[in-house]
């Protein structure tokens, strides 16, 4: 099957939303087997919408829309839809009414007069149940083919596309003599890496260029490392995940401990699994990176079974009082250097009675480097019970570049601690503790 998306909103023209639904809904129909030809952005305005709506149903018969179906003046999605369908709008009382009653049931309030606007509906449409949001999506057909609308916040609309859109367009294609397992599809999947660059990921991979076994391959730099992506189009489903799999398979096999994790993987959560399965907990003392380690830790849920808490540790003082650091250590080697990192990462360690303990210091820029010292430098140590390791990268970047690199780096320490890789090329080892004034 072949549709059309249309996303819909200023803000969407004007850059100030970057357009994440039209990546996931993409994603979310090629794994049926379902292509998205053709994506159109248009604003507000009523006749770009129709326009939009008619050009699309001209060319596949099949329409899917995002945005514009929310409460306020500029919300026109419906409006438009019937201008285009030559349709009246109408109220659905059903739907206005359920969300009236969740409303004073949630809030203890009468629902906003405004929403109400949100349930005139073209004449003859199918509602589409929102269960994460307010504002109903519809289902409207006619001879030249079918729209349905979606809300545009991204978590109304994926609910909306699993629950109400997905079962409605494999029945189509059911109806059709083709299912999910039998359609060709496009599928990938991701092998994430981190602390490698591209060029040695590329080198390590030399001998099959762009494909692993006929499988195109992708190499996708960015913060958190190197997104090595396999792509297969054209294949059943069953097919296509076993030739991806002997593709991964083999890439894992070329790239080794440098790959983390595959897809969504969020390296976060694959250190706290690490803790979770030997009930290990961490403490965090941060100063270049301000408190964003322990932000991405525990933005996990359930991540309070596992961190302790943490120090930002910004200025020298608080470095002394707080963790621990000998004064004459920073006086001796400044406060960005591995002695200090070591004893921040033992300092919190011992002061939170944790497991792990992680220290970052650094300079993030755009000024304070030297020629000795400049802008990128970082120390990260991990200390686990009492032996440290401690490791200076010299990173590239912008100030927030910088700082998520370093946090990224103190996690992959970790996951390589525990994965028992701590032979790394850049990790200095000592099992002796640093010096730590008594608390």
């Amino acid at each position: 099957m072949d549709l059309e998306l249309i996303t819909i909103g200023d803000e969407l023209l004007l850059g100030f939303t970057v357009d994440t639904n039209a990546a996931h809904i993409a994603r979310t129909l090629a794994d049926l087997g379902i292509r998205i030809t053709r994506r159109a952005t248009v604003g507000d305005t009523p006749s770009d919408i129709v326009d939009a709506v008619h050009d699309a149903l001209a060319r596949t018969g099949a329409v899917l829309t995002t945005g514009g179906l929310g409460p306020t003046a500029d919300d026109r999605t419906h409006e438009s839809l019937a201008s285009a369908f030559a349709r009246e709008l109408v109220l659905e009382t059903a739907a206005r009414d359920a969300l009236a009653e969740r409303w004073q049931r949630r809030f203890g309030q009468a629902m906003p007069e405004s929403n109400v606007r949100q349930f005139m509906l073209p004449a003859g449409a199918e509602v589409l149940i929102n269960r994460h949001g307010s504002a109903p999506g519809i289902w409207l057909e006619n001879e030249t083919g079918f729209v349905a609308t979606m809300p545009g916040v991204p978590r109304e609309m994926k609910g909306m596309l699993a629950e109400e859109i997905v079962p409605r367009l494999i029945a189509r294609m059911a109806a059709r003599g083709s299912t999910p397992d039998t359609a060709t599809v496009v599928r990938s999947r991701t092998l994430r890496t981190t602390g490698i660059s591209e060029s040695a990921v590329a080198d390590h991979l030399a001998e099959f260029r762009r494909a692993v076994h006929d499988v195109p391959l992708s190499y996708l730099p960015g913060l958190d490392g190197v997104d090595l992506r396999l792509t297969l189009s054209g294949h059943t489903a069953r097919d296509a995940d076993a030739r991806l799999e002997l593709a991964a398979a083999t890439v894992r096999q070329r790239v080794g401990s440098w790959v983390y994790g595959e897809n969504d993987d969020d390296l976060a959560a694959l250190v706290l699994d690490l803790l979770r399965a030997h009930d290990h907990t961490i403490a965090v003392a941060e100063s270049c990176t301000g408190g964003l380690l322990g932000g991405r830790l525990t933005a996990i849920p359930g991540s309070s079974s596992q961190v302790l808490g943490g120090v930002i540790a910004y200025d020298n003082r608080i470095k002394v009082e707080q963790l621990g650091v000998p004064a004459d250590l920073i006086a001796a080697h400044g406060a960005v250097s591995e002695p200090v990192a070591r004893a921040m990462a033992t300092g919190v360690r011992q002061r939170f009675g944790a497991h792990v303990g992680i220290g970052i210091t650094g300079i993030a820029g755009p000024g304070g480097g030297t020629p000795e010292k400049p802008v990128g430098t970082v120390w990260v140590a991990v200390d686990v019970d009492g032996t440290v390791h401690a490791v200076k990268p010299v990173l590239p970047g912008d100030r927030a570049e910088i700082r998520f690199r370093a946090t990224q780096i103190g996690l992959d320490r970790v996951r390589r601690v525990y994965g028992q890789m701590a032979d790394t090329p850049g990790w200095t080892v000592s099992a002796a503790r640093p010096s730590v004034v008594a608390s």
